[in-house]
């Protein structure tokens, strides 16, 4: 029973475990964010946000690579860091400055703020073992 209960049955991974969390992380920013504003790039562009003062095209644009980009890189484990870092940087623009650090009620930054969590971890970790980047000789 104490194996049991210790969990002894399940495989210790590390490597597993980051790639489930590119996986997870990077497929549901693409696909859940990300995807919509691509297809709704010409009616957006002008009016999204602008949280750093570069103009509405130029911070939809940055979106635009914080969660197509940047997930597509994580999603494969290549220039792993960088592209946590970039889409780290991306949900603390929208947490921070967009949904103003608020957590719950409308116009909530929940959702960034989970995503930014998971960012961070895979930029200390790196891509771990099954990733392009460690096919590539890169230091995990």
């Amino acid at each position: 029973m104490k194996k049991f209960l210790q969990l002894d049955f399940l495989p210790r991974s590390a490597d597993l475990a980051l790639l489930l969390l590119r996986l997870h992380f990077g497929i549901g920013l693409l696909w859940l964010h990300g995807k919509g504003k691509v297809e709704s790039f010409s009616k957006l562009s002008t009016s999204f946000p602008d949280p750093l003062g570069l103009g509405s095209t130029p911070s939809y644009s940055l979106a635009l690579m914080g969660e197509i980009l940047f997930p597509a890189l994580l999603i494969l484990g290549l220039f792993t860091r960088l592209a946590a870092l970039g889409s780290g940087i991306t949900m603390s623009v929208a947490f921070f400055l967009v949904h103003k650090a608020q957590l719950s009620g409308p116009g909530s930054g929940e959702m960034a703020l989970l995503y930014l969590g998971a960012f961070v971890a895979l930029f200390i970790a790196g891509g771990g073992r099954f990733s392009c980047d460690a096919k590539m000789g890169a230091k995990l």
